[in-house]
């Protein structure tokens, strides 16, 4: 159970925030934002606050913004329609009126000869029974009203792609920029809460019965010279451990101010192929809110970086797509560091945030890197590329990304179970 919700708690978390970025500078730039949605499926939770529709729905693996002109309208109005329409106080339509139009006594039916809710704001029609072609002015903000329900109208000035190319770029970047400043704020929380290992060749924990403990050291030692070669940082007192198992190693210690002189044998250590020395000591872990904002910037650095070469590795054919791992290894995987503690849980999430910011960046159809690829191509270009071609694209792109995923989980699958 403690693994079923931080799974939900971590993915809600990365979900949350990537689709945060795209909606907070969709609004900033004016855009029509429909809904805003945790989840795929059926919903399990709505609640509607100004323009936007706010959803839980009940599969916990992505979200979306849906913004005005990113799908074709739902409601389109036909010349011989009849539709009611009611007003504002500025004689502007407010309501546009689909069915049930016997529900709004007070509405005007009319039959469309034309309408323009793109660019003009405008409907002309007749009223009922009447040969009077007229023209009535809509408001920008005016509902379609279908099963009693409002939709607003989306104005080009409102749509995506009524924006300029900037304002576009952003907006399709700020989900990916979510997930690389959430990725920051962990690890900056790691480090002041839970703290930093130094770089200095200095001890923190003995474990019990170690090599160490029976060497004789302490918390806080710190080796400066091993076999009379001066060191001074951990990675080097480490490989020399790991390099020379069930041999005597001459080491100087500096304990209170004094230095100490103590020899330590490193107990061999066989995982699968490899053998390596190893005495039962750990780094010297520091906290601090100062050296957090560095340390919290390199290790995102460092991530990424990692994250770059095995996805070139994937495409030089180094790594094998067997090696992905989708929901189902990620959940295995969460399940075994959730029972390692709460701080590597959360260097876990870190890490997978840092990693759907990347993934997402990537110029592939229906990922973020996709679409702001249209949005550059259509810079050099200096003119848009025809909907419907950019759509197929996505959708062919959407679709293989499916057919990957359901590899990528029957790998996971295989190698939980068979």
């Amino acid at each position: 159970m403690n693994t079923i919700i931080a799974f939900i708690l971590m993915f809600g978390l990365l979900v949350f925030v990537h689709e945060f970025g795209h909606f907070i500078f969709a609004k900033k730039a004016g855009m029509l934002v429909r809904e805003f949605a945790i989840g795929f499926g059926p919903k399990i939770f709505s609640t509607k606050k100004g323009e936007t529709l706010y959803t839980i729905r009940i599969l916990p693996m992505g979200g979306y913004v849906r913004v005005a002109g990113d799908d074709p309208e739902l409601i389109e109005l036909k010349p011989g329609q009849h539709i009611g329409i009611t007003f504002n106080d500025s004689s502007k339509v407010n309501q546009i009126i689909i069915n049930n139009k016997d529900k709004h006594p007070t509405a005007q039916i009319i039959e469309v000869e034309s309408a323009d809710l793109t660019h003009e704001l405008v409907i002309r029609g007749s009223l009922i029974g009447e040969d009077n072609i007229q023209k009535f002015q809509v408001a920008e903000d005016a509902n379609y009203m279908m099963n009693e329900l409002p939709t607003q109208i989306a104005p080009y000035n409102r749509q995506f792609a009524g924006k300029t190319k900037s304002q576009r770029a952003m907006q399709l970047f700020a989900g990916p920029l979510m997930n690389f400043i959430l990725t920051v704020v962990l690890f900056f929380f790691l480090g002041a809460f839970n703290g930093i290992t130094v770089d200095e060749a200095i001890i923190g924990e003995v474990s019990l019965n170690s090599p160490a403990q029976e060497a004789g050291f302490q918390t806080g030692d710190e080796i400066i010279a091993i076999e009379g070669e001066p060191i001074s940082k951990w990675v080097e007192f480490q490989t020399i451990v790991r390099d020379y198992p069930e041999q005597p190693l001459n080491m100087e210690v500096i304990r209170n101010g004094e230095t100490l002189a103590l020899t330590v044998v490193p107990r061999l250590v066989e995982q699968q192929e490899l053998k390596f020395g190893q005495i039962g000591v750990t780094p010297h872990i520091e906290k601090s809110f100062i050296r957090a904002i560095p340390h919290s910037l390199k290790e995102t650095y460092q991530y990424s970086k990692l994250i770059l070469v095995n996805l070139g590795m994937l495409v030089t054919g180094q790594f094998s797509v067997d090696m992905l791992s989708g929901p189902v290894g990620i959940y295995d995987a969460t399940d075994q560091i959730v029972q390692t503690g709460f701080w590597n849980f959360i260097h876990w999430t870190a890490a997978l945030s840092v990693n759907l910011g990347i993934i997402n960046l990537l110029p592939l159809p229906a990922l973020d890197g996709g679409r702001l690829l249209f949005v550059g191509i259509e810079a050099i270009r200096r003119k848009p590329i025809a909907p419907e071609k950019e759509g197929l694209v996505h959708f062919v792109g959407f679709a293989l990304l499916m057919l990957l995923m359901i590899i990528v989980t029957w790998n996971d699958i295989q190698r939980l179970f068979l």
